[in-house]
């Protein structure tokens, strides 16, 4: 909410009220359905009701829907009536929310039923066909739209401008490693019109303060288990929350309480290891991948996180990260579909002589964009 300045009919309508003076705040305000050609990004973490925020949008459009010629003379441009709304979720996140009905705009709390306005799509293609098939709809709400290609954000430019149409982002536009998304994300950031940032309560037991980054972690035992830095980007789940060494859960929390290990490590020793590797000596990233999957205490890794926290009891839950599982399979994946340092044949080839998880590196590398047959055969003499 934004502070009312220098607004002496609010300050002496409260005055009359009887109120002393104080700083008086904005309330939320109804969605402008008038104003043409915005990109509208709604960001925050997890859990800070960006999809809330959509439903009511979506609730705004049915009210003034019911208004005049004339509202519909100042909410349209080419006959695209702003008032039309229309809700897209990613494919990738079926997932979520799963007892609910398909035609559900859903949030942490409740949904909207958006009838014929919903629709599952999986890239920008999708999104452009959506446009051009419902020339009607004036204003689009695309959830999660970090997770579709770049193209996207100029196919949206391009109508907004062409038409007046209204976009509504709904989105992570920080991953839990508190870096940009993606490409998707940052273009997003520089065609934007309009932010609007949410936080959270921080979801940390002990704390109060506002959050704006989401946390990934593992369950274990009872035990809190920080993700490490180089857990692979994507990782598809849904909103339960499990008690799993494979399947992270999130939430939301504050700087001092956002752990992430393994940051300098993945700089300092795992990359160096790829990069290793990618000129043809292998055997020092094997080595490691092999400590990780079979002896993690004597890693690389566990002797950098045991000198980094080990002495400090409030960081003390970064030696968790250990307690995660498939971590060799989690740096080999970094290294490959986001660092591409590593070529295919030598990714196959470490599987093969690591017996690393195969059926777990296709799912994650399949989500992360980046498909491989791990089953081919390995050619000789790499």
């Amino acid at each position: 909410m934004n502070e009312v300045k220098n607004n002496p009919e609010t300050i002496s309508f409260l005055k009359s009220l009887g109120f002393p003076s104080v700083r008086v705040h904005h309330s939320f305000n109804h969605f402008d359905f008038s104003r043409p050609d915005r990109r509208i990004l709604v960001i925050g973490p997890m859990g800070s009701g960006k999809t809330e925020y959509s439903a009511r949008v979506w609730r705004d459009a049915q009210v003034a829907l019911t208004k005049s010629e004339t509202i519909a003379r100042e909410t349209s441009t080419d006959g695209a009536d702003r008032r039309k709304v229309f809700f897209i979720r990613s494919l990738l996140d079926t997932q979520r929310f799963p007892d609910y009905p398909e035609d559900a705009l859903a949030y942490r709390g409740g949904y909207e039923r958006c009838g014929d306005y919903i629709a599952r799509i999986s890239d920008s293609f999708a999104l452009e066909k959506l446009v051009h098939d419902m020339p009607e709809i004036g204003t689009w709400i695309v959830d999660e739209a970090s997770f579709y290609d770049e193209r996207l954000v100029y196919v949206v430019r391009n109508e907004c401008q062409r038409r007046g149409l209204i976009f509504i982002f709904p989105a992570l536009i920080l991953n839990f490693r508190r870096d940009i998304f993606n490409p998707t994300a940052r273009l997003m950031l520089e065609t934007a019109t309009d932010v609007f940032p949410l936080t959270a309560y921080c979801e940390h037991p002990d704390c109060l303060e506002d959050s704006f980054y989401t946390y990934r972690y593992y369950q274990i035992d009872g035990e809190e288990c920080p993700a490490l830095y180089f857990d692979p980007l994507i990782v598809i789940g849904g909103d339960r929350k499990k008690e799993d060494a494979v399947e992270p859960n999130y939430c939301t929390r504050c700087d001092r309480h956002h752990y992430l290990p393994g940051k300098e490590y993945t700089f300092f020793t795992l990359k160096p290891l790829g990069q290793q590797a990618s000129g043809g000596n292998s055997d020092p990233l094997k080595r490691e991948l092999a400590a990780l999957q079979e002896r993690k205490g004597n890693s690389l890794l566990a002797r950098h996180l045991r000198d980094k926290f080990g002495h400090d009891e409030e960081q003390r839950v970064n030696l968790n990260a250990l307690k995660v599982a498939r971590i060799a399979e989690r740096a080999l994946i970094y290294l490959y579909a986001e660092q591409n340092l590593i070529p295919e044949e030598l990714l196959l080839k470490l599987v093969n002589e690591l017996g690393l998880d195969r059926v777990y590196m296709k799912k994650t590398l399949s989500e992360n964009g980046r498909l491989v047959n791990l089953d081919q055969q390995i050619l000789d003499g790499f």
